[in-house]
């Protein structure tokens, strides 16, 4: 097991640093937008290219980001439900949520992104738009990002069985406290040690 663990903090590692980076396209959406408006409302001027790789942009923050939201446990999750759950049906849950759900839209994304990639660059696709962007990278986007997210799915059972045999403590249910709770004592904690005379949240009993 201590070999599939590695290859599990590999996989998270790895998807945590393409996501940290992605993140960024974000601002750069944002600047280009920015500049785009500038440029059309002064100038007059106004090119589908800057509105093409807006959505270039926010392609790569969805597609990329999406494994290192799996790996950080951030992705929906009706926490009503789950918390009050036992922790070993807890886990039965997520095996069948993994193995029934996420690893069939996984495989089969990126079973068919292929060949949508693949015919377009070979073909040279360019956007039907005047001005517009050659299209294959948009669609390398897709294939890239599925085939992470399944990536992210062989880490995510390999935690889970380690879980369920007791190998490592539950990285994500080790509290009844919701995400939002421990996100918000993180905030408040980062602000006592940032702002002179704040207190750090009092520990609920």
């Amino acid at each position: 097991m201590g070999g599939a663990l590695r290859l599990s903090r590999g996989i998270d590692a790895f998807n945590e640093a393409i996501g940290k980076v992605a993140a960024w396209a974000i601002l750069v959406a944002v600047l280009v937008s920015a500049i785009n408006a500038i440029v059309r409302k002064v100038f007059g001027i106004s090119s589908n290219a800057w509105l093409e790789l807006q959505w270039y942009l926010f392609g790569v923050t969805f597609m990329f980001c999406a494994p290192w939201t799996l790996a950080m446990n951030e992705h929906i999750r009706i926490d009503i439900l789950s918390s009050k759950l036992k922790p070993m049906t807890r886990n039965i849950v997520e095996m069948v949520g993994h193995f029934l759900f996420l690893l069939p839209f996984a495989l089969v994304l990126t079973y068919l992104s292929w060949p949508f990639f693949y015919g377009s660059y070979v073909s040279g696709e360019m956007s039907s738009s005047a001005g517009g962007l050659v299209i294959w990278p948009a669609k390398l986007l897709i294939l890239v990002g599925f085939a992470l997210l399944l990536l992210q799915w062989v880490s995510e059972v390999i935690k889970r069985i380690a879980v369920m045999t007791g190998t490592i403590p539950d990285p994500y249910f080790a509290t009844e406290k919701t995400a939002a709770e421990l996100e918000a004592e993180r905030l408040l904690a980062l602000a006592a040690e940032t702002v002179p005379g704040a207190s750090p949240p009092a520990a609920k009993s």
